[in-house]
């Protein structure tokens, strides 16, 4: 094969070179053309502000209603508060009780009850209470699920037992409309 030396570079370097980058700009095209067909996962469900104030307020009334002065809060799947509220009459306690059952819900996600109970149960589960210091396992903690996905957590504390806290939740998660 016979070379020329051309800028001082020679024909069959120039050749290589050339089919690498006719290679190189092939296999690139590919690569974005499969890209553009990856099926995108599904969305995952959002627990809006709007949904999380109509569960707290369900919430909230049915514990009203059956004499409970208490407080809500409704946690995302991180356990960033969205909303709370407080009946004038509830002892400044069940704010972060509240709060601390929304949040264990959300982030464990199951209820609060059953993990009390395993804890009762089998004292070395006692440090999942120490996990997180936002952490509160009493009854009456709910994880909140939409389309079979976790999207936060409800917690109440105020009625005269954690049982009725979770009665009170379970009726604000009736407003979530399941697809």
């Amino acid at each position: 094969m016979k070379t020329t030396d051309i800028f001082g570079v020679k024909k069959s370097v120039q050749k290589s070179a050339a089919t690498i980058a006719l290679l190189s700009a092939f296999v690139i095209g590919h690569s974005v053309q499969a890209a553009d067909k990856i099926t995108p996962p599904p969305a995952t469900p959002l627990l809006t502000l709007e949904l999380a104030q109509k569960v707290a307020m369900a919430t909230w009334q049915k514990c009203s209603d059956d004499g409970y002065a208490v407080s809500v809060a409704v946690v995302d799947r991180s356990g960033t508060l969205i909303i709370q509220v407080r009946d004038p009459e509830a002892g400044p306690h069940t704010v972060g009780s509240s709060y601390g059952k929304a949040f264990t819900s959300a982030s464990m996600g199951r209820a609060t009850g059953p993990l009390a109970d395993a804890i009762a149960k089998n004292p070395a589960l006692n440090g999942l209470r120490d996990m997180d210091p936002r952490m509160v396992i009493l009854n009456g903690g709910l994880p909140i699920v939409i389309n079979g996905q976790r999207v936060g957590g409800i917690g109440v504390g105020g009625a005269p037992g954690g049982h009725l806290d979770e009665a009170c939740a379970n009726v604000g998660l009736q407003q979530i409309e399941v697809k």
